[in-house]
């Protein structure tokens, strides 16, 4: 039985896999765009936004993730919370690389 140390040393592993996937997806030249401590932030927000659309699933399960409203909703509570600013269209790059990386989990 893995001790919670493990867990959290493995969750953290899973994370920066996750961060490097990202950073992968959206080249070098756009690699400067989000720090790391940004990717996890817009990932955080962008997550919660997701759990709070639970409710609008098709009868399938499935939710119509529309990126562009996302990042709209990350740039407006980053704002808030001081952090960013981000531009729209490099948030809608790292919610396509987001969705990709869980795609690509799924398939495995």
């Amino acid at each position: 039985m893995a001790s919670i140390d493990d867990e959290i040393l493995q969750g953290a592993q899973e994370d920066a896999k996750e961060v490097a996937f990202i950073q992968n997806y959206m080249g070098v030249e756009n690699r400067d765009l989000f720090t790391e401590e940004d990717i996890y932030y817009c990932l955080d927000v962008m997550l919660e936004y997701l759990d709070n659309m639970n409710g609008e699933a098709d009868a399938d399960g499935y939710i119509d993730i529309d990126t562009e409203e996302i990042a709209h909703h990350i740039q407006k509570k980053a704002k808030k919370e001081g952090m960013g600013p981000y531009d729209l269209d490099a948030l809608i790059l790292l919610i396509d690389a987001e969705l990709e990386y869980n795609e690509q989990l799924s398939e495995e």
